[in-house]
């Protein structure tokens, strides 16, 4: 799945689109640029093929994967064409990955998951246009100008496991996301920065999401698009919902500092938001926005439409109310479009153009505009905007 991409000027993603574009500084992928899945498990119907046709486990395996990916020419296209920044999310290791094993990983019949996961990070490195650091990690800092610092986040390699739905222990402070030293990491360059804008790209999604109020029959493909029990579905456990005390550090420290115009550029969900990042979300509006949200959604992988098997528009419309109706800061949400976001930074505003592909399965889709959203200098806030971006 690609994501959009702040830069000096303009960025975006993904393949079938943007390898044409002049316009693009870089492009920016927030993880799962792969999928570890053995063929027909997880898309069921995939778009093109790829090898191995098993789970992938080993570095051969890993290796073999992305090469398989790098054989595509529109993506061959992109790489060509423009800077790529990447993170990785869980699938280019395992699904919900976190420091010490992963939801789709069996000890014993699958091996050691530190034999897998090392496996998974050299075949990374080997075939991403990213530099390991010292940690074999992929967080990092870019800076253009004074314009915009982009922080990049490392979100599978530190954190704690994920615990189940109702236990009481997202809120734990003894529980982590990011890790002490990437979160001490994340604020000293948030409150040292001289730029305009802080971005900050991270895997999944920061802002909170109650999904309680959507419709029993509208709860298990969603449930199996988020990887959530049908039953009682309230919050995401794999995202920032799970790991509640680093939200609210980060948050704060936000707040104490005087730290405005910060973007969060999220991918994961397969889904198209904008959102207010709100200090607390039960009296939202009421209360304060900390920040800004942009999420792109996938270029190819399965979303609500494509699980339920129905048209786009239709059954997600019901879905798209129940939750922006039970999360106010949720400005704007799409379901079922595959495409892409352009964002244009300037000093004035950051604008994210949310852009939709005519067929997911067809190298000659085209290309339309669908909405625009943007946060002006000093709101904290996102907001319709008319028109993409010339």
């Amino acid at each position: 799945m690609s994501s959009p991409a702040p830069t000096g000027r303009r960025a975006g993603s993904p393949p079938t689109a943007t390898s044409a574009r002049g316009d693009l500084d870089a492009v920016l992928h927030l993880g799962d640029y792969l999928y570890e899945y053995a063929t027909g498990v997880y898309p069921a119907r995939p778009v093109r093929p790829h090898r191995p046709a098993h789970e992938i486990t080993t570095l051969a395996d890993y290796r073999l994967r992305h090469a398989t990916y790098k054989t595509d020419p529109d993506l061959a296209a992109l790489h060509a064409r423009h800077p790529v920044i990447a993170i990785w999310d869980d699938h280019e290791f395992a699904n919900d990955a976190w420091s010490g094993g992963a939801e789709n990983h069996t000890p014993g019949a699958e091996g050691a998951w530190s034999a897998r996961a090392a496996a998974a990070r050299q075949a990374y490195f080997e075939w991403m246009p990213v530099r390991a650091s010292t940690e074999g990690t992929v967080f990092r800092r870019l800076r253009f100008g004074d314009l915009a610092d982009l922080h990049l986040l490392d979100l599978r390699s530190f954190r704690s496991e994920q615990v189940s739905l109702g236990d009481g222990a997202v809120d734990s402070p003894d529980r982590t996301i990011t890790g002490r030293a990437q979160l001490d990491w994340l604020k000293a360059g948030l409150s040292g920065s001289r730029a305009a804008w802080q971005l900050v790209g991270t895997s999944v999604m920061i802002s909170p999401v109650a999904f309680g109020s959507v419709p029993a029959h509208l709860l298990k493909p969603l449930a199996e698009l988020l990887g959530l029990p049908s039953q009682g579905l309230a919050v995401n456990v794999d995202q920032w919902d799970g790991y509640t005390a680093d939200r609210t550090e980060l948050i704060r420290h936000l707040r104490a500092a005087g730290i405005r115009d910060t973007v969060f550029l999220t991918g994961d969900i397969h889904m198209a938001w904008a959102n207010d990042v709100p200090v607390t979300a039960a009296t939202y509006p009421l209360s304060e926005s900390a920040a800004t949200e942009f999420v792109v959604t996938s270029v190819t992988s399965d979303n609500l439409d494509d699980l339920l098997h129905v048209a786009p528009g239709t059954l997600s419309t019901v879905a798209e109310g129940a939750v922006k109706a039970a999360n106010r800061h949720v400005r704007w949400l799409d379901m079922d479009g595959h495409g892409f976001g352009v964002l244009d930074v300037t000093a004035e505003r950051s604008q994210m153009d949310y852009y939709l592909l005519s067929d997911r399965s067809d190298q000659d889709a085209t290309v339309s505009w669908l909405r625009s959203y943007r946060t002006r200098r000093g709101t904290q806030r996102v907001e319709r905007a008319d028109a993409p971006v010339a």
